[in-house]
């Protein structure tokens, strides 16, 4: 199984939707500005997932991704090959398949460590990590609710002061205070 960035990025990234769905849809802005993960790559990312079957979109304003199936039936070896592709699994002797001895002498080593591998993360699933964030005391802070389309205009503060406004009221009150 190859072992990636993007991997592991979308693993967070699913985490948090398991972890906030229980508030409805998960919007990607959210999970970005929480991870530190690029919304554009977070896009490309949950579209792979989407195709996958793992996660379900809600357009719209309240929107954002659902779980596609239950936590518990999501491995870890699922999340990895949707965002990575399938053909992520095989570590590769040499390039183009090519031994310049006609035969690769490690094959058989790197064979055997992809398959535990992909047994280690097929064994993992969703549910067991956000059980494992929730045990760790890992806050799910509620969403601000948000009227759809109706947008408050925040209110200046108003400050009262006793300084003079204009020159002339400076100028009087320099000669007023002696």
């Amino acid at each position: 199984m190859r072992l990636s960035t993007k991997g592991r990025f979308a693993v967070t990234a699913m985490i948090e939707v398991a972890l906030y769905e229980r508030q409805g849809p998960v919007p990607l802005s959210d999970i970005a500005a929480r991870q530190q993960i690029s919304l554009s790559y977070l896009e490309q990312m949950f579209s792979k997932l989407r195709q996958d079957g793992l996660v379900d979109s809600t357009r719209g304003p309240g929107g954002g991704y659902s779980l596609g199936q239950p936590a518990d039936r999501i491995t870890v070896a699922d999340i990895i090959r949707a965002v990575d592709g399938r053909r992520a699994g095989a570590v590769r002797g040499a390039p183009n398949g090519e031994d310049p001895l006609g035969r690769d002498m490690t094959q058989e080593l790197w064979d055997a460590l992809n398959s535990r591998i992909v047994d280690y993360m097929q064994s993992i699933t969703l549910q067991k990590l956000t059980d494992e964030q929730r045990a760790k005391g890992t806050q799910v802070q509620a969403r601000r609710a948000s009227k759809p389309g109706v947008f408050k205009k925040p209110q200046d503060e108003v400050q009262l002061t006793k300084a003079p406004n204009s020159v002339f009221a400076l100028g009087q009150h320099l000669l007023a205070r002696g």
